[in-house]
């Protein structure tokens, strides 16, 4: 077979961001993006020319074709052999597995995670390191760079290849194997977790449950888990065949886009648990009878309860959760006498404190959560988990966390999103804001009063490498604060986010609505940010 060898020339927009590059599947459609892309990697990664590698992706619009060529280029940039998942597909967190579990050189995973997919929707593309991990800023700060010099790519000269069937393909002189891309992933969880008492929840007649898709990856490892494996309805599952439009919805699990799990639990006689992930697999979404689980709240809660999870009884050694997550997590960590680490958003400033083995458990306000059995956040993971816990503590959902609220009281949080700005106005305002942050310790917002304010910066605490302007903290006395930052994962316009807590350690006021206690600190935001004035908005867009 032929290597043919096409000239190119570079693209300024090929960034990574912090899961990688996303555009609309239209940009990844001109002659030579992706190839320009694909080869930068394999330019930036030289261990990859004679090591493996794993592809696959959440089956979204363009991703067999994007496969197809990814595989070509692998062929002709001599690396020996490919692990691939079935169709192409692959969940987030499966491939995360199968990289760790083969010790392959990497992997090339396909998503948008939980952006729209369909032909006039998103696509994405991002490189994981050997750990499992998405790629440090080191390395993609190599592969931006080979982007912007890049002259050539390299593509073996042949037809497509059947990934419909598991086995193996010689392509070239590079080895293909295609395998089930659900398998591996579930005997993990296996591991992890107690499938009998989950299995003695499920058959116990006073349990039921919904796990929603949206119409994406997790569908057939929900119905391999839930079903085959532990013995539930099928009709507990929604959404589960994999769509490459996600049937037009949006593939995000929050209370907006997952509106139908929310209503099939909020009234009295509503569902006991339910659940959602997005895209790729990597997110979710946990709710009881009447109750919401703050994702937040949820990695407190699985932190003060691992051990009692098969995984973890053993004891974990340390949290982290990224700045703008709720502090939570930090009193558990306070009480249990466990470290607990505060850093930027973005799964990969994890990777080192796992690797290091100062964390088991980690979380992002973004409906992210995980532990060290990989290195990306785990949707049905954390789905698993929590069934595990109430197959364990024989406690509704909503009894769990009042509990928990109790002992360790609770931090009301919210986040806002303020969507498709125009990227100058949004910069100008971040800007405004940072240049008020030295003026504004000592000042009192009615009775609020700024103790501190600052762009975190970063100092990862295994390697020494310092990452800034991180997002624009404030922060009153009695724990609240104030985050803003300007979101990576979106590809039309800018996202700011808006972060609101506040703790309350008096059981009396556990019950006090959420966004009652929130208000005044949003007061207070669009006050300092001049929301309305400079957006012309005065509501966000989406509130979780």
């Amino acid at each position: 077979m032929k290597i043919n060898t096409v000239i190119t020339h570079p693209f300024k927009d090929q960034r990574p961001g912090t899961s990688g590059l996303r555009k609309l599947v239209t940009v990844f459609q001109q002659p030579n993006y992706l190839e320009n892309f694909v080869q930068s990697i394999f330019d930036a990664v030289t261990e990859l020319r004679g090591g493996t590698l794993v592809i696959g992706g959440d089956g979204r619009y363009y991703n067999r074709e994007a496969i197809q060529i990814i595989l070509r280029m692998a062929a002709a940039n001599g690396v020996s052999k490919v692990w691939v998942g079935r169709g192409g597909l692959l969940s987030t967190p499966a491939a995360s597995h199968l990289i760790r579990k083969h010790n392959a050189s990497g992997g090339i995973i396909l998503s948008a995670s939980h952006n729209p997919g369909g032909p006039h929707g998103d696509f994405g593309i991002k490189y994981n390191a050997a750990n499992g991990g998405p790629a440090p800023e080191a390395v993609t700060n190599a592969i931006y760079a080979k982007s912007l010099e890049i002259y050539r790519y390299q593509i073996l000269d042949t037809q497509n290849i059947n990934l419909d069937q598991d086995g193996q393909i010689v392509l070239g002189e590079m080895l293909i194997e295609v395998l089930d891309p659900v398998q591996d992933y579930v005997e993990l969880m296996e591991h992890i977790f107690d499938f009998d008492a989950i299995h003695g929840l499920f058959n116990s007649g006073m349990f039921n449950m919904r796990f929603d898709a949206m119409h994406a990856i997790t569908g057939p490892y929900a119905e391999e888990l839930f079903v085959n494996h532990l013995g539930g309805n099928l009709d507990w599952l929604l959404n589960c065949v994999p769509q490459t439009d996600f049937n037009g919805c949006h593939p995000d699990p929050n209370l907006i886009h997952a509106h139908e799990i929310v209503s099939l639990t909020a009234n009295g006689d509503g569902v006991n648990f339910a659940a959602a992930s997005d895209g790729d697999g990597d997110r979710n979404m946990i709710l009881g009878r009447g109750m919401f689980v703050n994702p937040s709240d949820s990695l407190a809660i699985m932190a003060a309860n691992a051990h009692h999870i098969k995984g973890y009884r053993d004891g974990i050694k340390g949290v982290a959760r990224s700045m703008p997550t709720s502090r939570a997590v930090d009193k558990v960590a306070s009480a249990l006498g466990i470290d607990c680490y505060e850093t930027p958003t973005g799964w990969k400033y994890f990777g080192n404190l796992l690797d290091a083995g100062r964390i088991n458990l980690c979380g992002e306000e973004s409906f992210g959560s995980s532990s060290d059995h990989i290195r990306e956040k785990d949707g049905l993971w954390a789905v698993l988990f929590w069934l595990n816990l109430l197959a364990v503590r024989r406690q509704s959902v909503a009894n769990i966390v009042r509990e928990h609220w109790r002992r360790f009281g609770r931090n009301f949080y919210v986040r806002h999103d303020y969507e498709g700005l125009d990227l100058n106005i949004a910069q100008e305002l971040v800007a405004t804001v940072r240049s008020m942050l030295p003026s504004l310790p000592g000042q009192n917002f009615g009775p609020y009063q700024v103790v501190a304010a600052d762009d975190f910066a970063y100092q990862d605490p295994v390697d020494g490498s310092v990452t800034e302007k991180q997002g624009l903290r404030i922060i009153f006395a009695d724990e609240a604060r104030i985050i803003l930052r300007l979101s990576g994962t979106g590809t039309v316009g800018a996202t700011l986010r808006i972060y609101l807590e506040t703790y309350a350690s008096d059981p009396k006021r556990h019950a006090q609505d959420l966004h009652a206690e929130i208000q005044p600190l949003a007061d207070i935001a669009r006050h300092i940010t001049q929301l309305q004035q400079l957006l012309g908005r005065s509501t966000p867009d989406i509130i979780t």
